[in-house]
Protein backbone atom coordinates (compact mmCIF):
# COMPACT_ATOMS: atom_id res chain seq x y z
CA UNK A 1 0.00 0.00 0.00
CA UNK A 2 1.64 3.55 -1.06
CA UNK A 3 1.58 5.98 1.76
CA UNK A 4 -0.60 9.53 0.94
CA UNK A 5 1.08 12.02 -0.35
CA UNK A 6 0.72 15.15 1.98
CA UNK A 7 -1.55 17.41 0.17
CA UNK A 8 -0.82 20.79 0.49
CA UNK A 9 -3.26 23.85 0.51
CA UNK A 10 -4.22 25.61 -2.43
CA UNK A 11 -3.10 29.27 -2.76
CA UNK A 12 -5.56 30.34 -5.68
CA UNK A 13 -6.73 29.29 -8.65
CA UNK A 14 -3.96 28.07 -10.20
CA UNK A 15 -3.02 25.94 -8.08
CA UNK A 16 -6.45 23.96 -7.83
CA UNK A 17 -6.13 23.74 -11.53
CA UNK A 18 -2.58 22.04 -11.18
CA UNK A 19 -3.87 19.49 -8.25
CA UNK A 20 -6.81 18.70 -11.01
CA UNK A 21 -4.27 18.01 -14.33
CA UNK A 22 -2.45 15.78 -12.25
CA UNK A 23 -5.32 13.84 -11.04
CA UNK A 24 -6.74 13.55 -14.38
CA UNK A 25 -3.10 13.03 -15.97
CA UNK A 26 -3.78 15.93 -18.21
CA UNK A 27 0.25 17.04 -16.91
CA UNK A 28 1.62 14.07 -18.37
CA UNK A 29 -0.11 14.64 -21.59
CA UNK A 30 0.98 18.04 -21.90
CA UNK A 31 4.49 17.51 -20.74
CA UNK A 32 4.54 14.88 -23.73
CA UNK A 33 3.69 17.57 -26.26
CA UNK A 34 5.86 19.81 -24.41
CA UNK A 35 9.19 17.11 -24.28
CA UNK A 36 7.97 16.10 -28.43
CA UNK A 37 7.66 20.14 -29.89
CA UNK A 38 10.82 21.24 -27.73
CA UNK A 39 8.44 24.76 -26.05
CA UNK A 40 7.49 25.04 -22.73
CA UNK A 41 3.96 25.07 -22.09
CA UNK A 42 3.85 27.60 -19.72
CA UNK A 43 2.34 26.00 -17.12
CA UNK A 44 4.33 27.45 -14.06
CA UNK A 45 4.09 30.95 -15.09
CA UNK A 46 0.41 30.67 -15.74
CA UNK A 47 -0.29 28.88 -12.42
CA UNK A 48 1.82 31.94 -10.83
CA UNK A 49 -0.42 34.36 -12.24
CA UNK A 50 -3.68 32.60 -11.73
CA UNK A 51 -2.94 32.55 -8.01
CA UNK A 52 -1.85 36.18 -7.82
CA UNK A 53 -4.99 36.88 -9.78
CA UNK A 54 -7.22 35.08 -8.07
CA UNK A 55 -6.48 34.00 -4.39
CA UNK A 56 -8.04 31.92 -1.81
CA UNK A 57 -8.36 33.97 1.64
CA UNK A 58 -6.57 32.49 4.88
CA UNK A 59 -9.31 32.08 7.19
CA UNK A 60 -8.36 31.30 11.04
CA UNK A 61 -11.60 29.57 11.74
CA UNK A 62 -15.28 28.98 10.87
CA UNK A 63 -16.59 31.62 13.56
CA UNK A 64 -13.80 34.03 13.36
Amino acid sequence: MKNAEKIEESRGLGDTIAKITKFTGIDKLVDGVSKATGKDCGCEERRDKLNERFPYKKTKGFFK
